[in-house]
């Protein structure tokens, strides 16, 4: 929970200032309507997310699998902006956070004044280099910082509600002038709907809770026994953390706005971005304020680490398997230093500021969560459940609500998550292309009667003859035709020689497990298998059956017909097109010496 709580809990750092500089004298009230969408709608999405993805992958991967083919692939990539989105911000708006605790703090030297783009710098590239040594130690630290953080908080609101309790006419004083400002109780209740959106910060710790569920030890006995216990942690989990969230928010929202003026929530003011350090520092003293400062400075750097360790979750995860990253992108060191230099160019761009900073976060949150309310909708209707999708199906309506109010409110987090989206399927495409003549099978494996077949050719000495076919002409006097034009073309004594058929499954997918299967089919022995790509495939099979036998198999095809550039796209998005050249030219990438290389040939 502490780790979750390095992103979730971190948040009362700044989200009270920036609820009341949002909303107003209202945000008490809209606090209570966030605190219902978290409990009744949040809450049980997330709760399903749990249930239904226990590795941790969240609502990303259930809707790639809701979503197959390139359009969940395409789906994927634009959460995964929005997601690069709200990390990328909480890194830079939590280390932004931090610098203004500081500067803030009375007994901070001179010289720290108009630094906040410098220190806030320092801070990422000090979170940069504890990644770039190891995160082990720095999770063990979570539950001292977060058990601190939320300790020192809870004994600032008491103090705070107990000045209130003394002082009544502060909460007549507030009511007078919402009443005044805004006019009867239901235009207050209308404005507080509107204006509920721009509270969105205080729901960001759902899709930290459900990545760390790897983290949460399983019950003894069989693995489905133990994924059940790690999903009912993960439930505890989530309610103990929405619960106590709920409390601090409610609370800090309505000691903030009762007991500190409007002025100092606005830029400049000493509660930007700093709401309870403020009230630490007024009625506790700067002693205990000091104290304050530090830890929040030492949670909200924190809280970059949680978004830091749940970037390197999400990116190895997707996008090196789709084929749309380079190699490099499942090592950790290296994703470490390109999310620290766009967390510089996040920071100099926006000038360390909290408050230009919110919209942003709360677009990638709203976003993410908008979306899992979508995976767990369509689930429960795949499912049947009538009650169950009708009710997700209203989370989802409130949650899209939120989002478009924040958007409309806030653009400047669809432009900064357009940025990361275009980045990405910039990035992917083009990773994609380069790669597209790897070898993408993880493994191959033979059935039986395959195996017998590939052990007679290593008896008899001969290699392997392979004439490729296309398993969509199934008819036996296609294969009859296939077998007399490559005796006709290639010249070639084709008594031994084997058809080989890909189907296409998936080719949006780029990695593929590869089972070969034998039948005889009209007096021929045909292999057949599934693959994402026929040229990939067919060549990741003939270097293991070259491994097999010893010597190097050959193929045959026919040329293409059509188009090269439209065969080449063909290939790309569907697998197939110039498969004879392309056959070549993954052999030639993955086998460099030419003596060794399955031979291809084409007529």
């Amino acid at each position: 929970m502490c780790l979750t709580g390095l992103d979730y809990f971190s948040t009362l750092g700044y989200q009270p200032a920036i609820a009341a500089l949002a909303a107003g004298l209202i945000a008490p009230l809209a606090t209570l309507l966030l605190v219902a969408i978290t409990l009744f709608g949040a809450l049980p999405v997330y709760r399903r997310v749990a249930r239904e993805s226990p590795t941790g992958a969240g609502s990303i991967a259930m809707l790639s699998k809701l979503l197959p083919r390139w359009g969940g692939k395409l789906a994927v990539l634009a959460l995964l902006g929005f997601a690069a989105t709200d990390f990328m911000i909480t890194m830079t708006l939590s280390a932004a956070d931090a610098t203004a605790h500081a500067i803030e703090n009375p007994f901070a030297p001179d010289f720290l004044q108009g630094q906040q783009v410098v220190i806030t710098l320092a801070l990422l590239a000090g979170l940069g280099i504890v990644f770039l040594r190891g995160f082990t130690e720095a999770i063990r630290i979570a539950t001292v910082l977060v058990g601190g953080f939320l300790l020192i908080n809870a004994i600032v609101l008491v103090v705070a509600l107990a000045h209130i309790v003394q002082t009544p006419l502060k909460v007549g004083d507030w009511w007078t002038a919402l009443t005044t400002q805004h006019g009867d109780p239901w235009m207050i209740i209308a404005i507080a709907l509107i204006v509920f959106p721009k509270l969105a910060l205080g729901l960001s710790g759902f899709e930290t809770g459900v990545a760390v569920m790897p983290q949460i030890r399983g019950g003894q006995g069989d693995p489905e026994a133990s994924l059940r216990a790690r999903v009912r942690g993960a439930h505890r989990l989530l309610t103990t953390s929405a619960l106590i969230m709920s409390a601090f928010l409610v609370t800090s929202s309505i000691a903030t706005v009762v007991l500190i003026p409007q002025e100092e929530f606005q830029p400049g003011g000493k509660a930007n971005g700093r709401a309870l350090a403020y009230l630490a520092h007024q009625f506790l003293g700067d002693g205990f304020g000091t104290v304050y400062d530090v830890i929040t400075i030492a949670i909200l750097w924190f809280a970059g680490a949680s978004a830091m360790a749940g970037l390197l979750n999400l990116v190895p995860r997707y996008l090196p398997h789709y084929g749309m990253a380079p190699r490099w992108a499942r090592a950790i060191r290296p994703l470490v230093i390109v999310f620290t230099c766009v967390a510089f160019l996040i920071t100099i761009i926006f000038q360390a500021s909290v408050d230009d900073q919110g919209g942003a976060y709360a677009t990638g949150v709203l976003v993410l969560m908008t979306s899992a309310a979508v995976a767990v909708t369509l689930s429960a209707r795949g499912k049947r459940e009538r009650g169950k999708t009708i009710g997700f199906g209203i989370v989802t309506l409130v949650f899209l609500y939120t989002t478009i109010a924040n958007i409309i409110e806030r653009p400047d987090g669809i432009k900064i998550a357009a940025c990361f989206i275009l980045g990405i399927l910039v990035v992917s495409f083009v990773s994609r292309v380069v790669r597209s003549i790897e070898l993408r099978a993880t493994t191959v494996q033979l059935d039986p009667l395959v195996e017998s077949w590939v052990q007679e050719a290593v008896s008899s000495g001969r290699p392997i003859q392979l004439i490729a076919h296309d398993p969509k002409h199934a008819r036996p006097e296609r294969y009859a035709e296939k077998f007399t034009h490559a005796q006709a073309a290639h010249r070639f004594i084709a008594e031994d020689a084997w058809f080989i058929e890909v189907t296409i499954g998936d080719s949006s997918d780029f990695e593929d497990e590869i089972y070969v299967v034998g039948d005889e089919r009209y007096g021929h022995r045909v292999l057949s298998l599934r693959g994402s790509s026929v040229p990939n495939s067919l060549a990741s099979v003939l270097i293991d059956l070259r491994d097999r036998t010893g010597q190097a198999p050959h193929i045959y095809f026919r040329w293409t017909e059509g188009n090269p550039a439209s065969n080449f796209a063909r290939f790309l998005l569907f697998g197939e097109g110039e498969i004879a050249p392309m056959t070549r030219e993954v052999l030639r990438i993955a086998v460099p010496d030419v003596t060794q290389r399955p031979w291809v040939h084409v007529g």
